[in-house]
């Protein structure tokens, strides 16, 4: 779950960022509440955004595997089994 926050958070912050750059008015016209923003704090909300997007995207960390530990017979290993 926190991962797929952390990729809308991370796309809004771009497309807050795309707001305040000349090129993409188009994103202005589907969404106007951002025209009325300074293009300060545009940058700086959208920064905001996508770093917040990347920590909670790097903190969710995904599939980790078990760690093998050997299984001894004597003094020879005869297999590994995965420990938590």
């Amino acid at each position: 779950m926190n991962r797929m926050i952390g990729y809308i958070l991370s796309i809004a912050g771009l497309v807050v960022l795309a707001s305040g750059i000349k090129g993409f008015e188009i994103i202005l016209k589907f969404l106007p509440f951002l025209s009325s923003l300074s293009k300060t704090y545009s940058i700086i909300g959208g920064l905001v955004l996508v770093v917040t997007g990347i920590v909670m995207l790097r903190g969710s960390g995904g599939g980790k595997q078990a760690v093998e530990v050997p299984i001894y017979k004597g003094k020879n290993i005869v297999g590994y089994r995965r420990h938590r």
